[in-house]
């Protein structure tokens, strides 16, 4: 399978989101994309992170950029999550790992001592043609959004021509 690497604009997939819509990846051209995975629904450091995204869902917007979370869950379970805290933004399931698996963020990890294979929160920022312009992995909550919002600004400068 191929894999989202920066600076290249990211191969297609079709998606489903919260709402029963089918996304594919190259529909979202012409503007910013965030895709935030997280490593599972209604916990507090994911539910943390989508409060985080959503009240500052008028500032992406502001800045044209549509905001994305993604986990393997169920729509049923992402629909319950997205309404109880009410995100105004689409959680994507991800069940097949063809978008976790796309953009490289199922890790080793351990929890008691038992080791298993689990999301690391990662976040992703697609240009308005497609491309990856940067990646946070292993991301830390606190701080997180503002951190993805400079980083649009960043890119919307007329100067900033980096590829990350």
């Amino acid at each position: 399978m191929k894999k989202a690497v920066p600076g290249k604009p990211v191969p297609d997939a079709e998606l489903q989101t919260t709402g029963g819509k089918a996304l594919r990846l190259h529909d979202l051209k012409g503007q910013y994309t965030v895709l935030y995975f997280y490593p599972k629904d209604d916990t507090p450091g994911c539910t943390l992170e989508g409060q985080d995204f959503r009240d500052q869902h008028a500032r992406f917007k502001k800045l044209k950029a549509a905001v994305y979370g993604v986990w393997r869950d169920s729509h049923a379970a992402h629909e319950k999550f997205k309404a109880k805290f009410k995100f105004p933004f689409e959680l994507i399931s991800d069940p097949d790992e063809k978008l976790c698996q796309l953009f490289d963020v199922i890790r080793e990890k351990s929890l008691y001592g038992k080791k298993y294979m689990g999301v690391d929160r990662s976040t992703f920022i697609l240009d308005q043609d497609g491309v990856l312009r940067k990646e946070f992995r292993s991301v830390k909550v606190k701080g997180h959004v503002d951190e993805v919002l400079e980083e649009i600004r960043q890119l919307q400068t007329p100067s900033s021509k980096k590829s990350k």
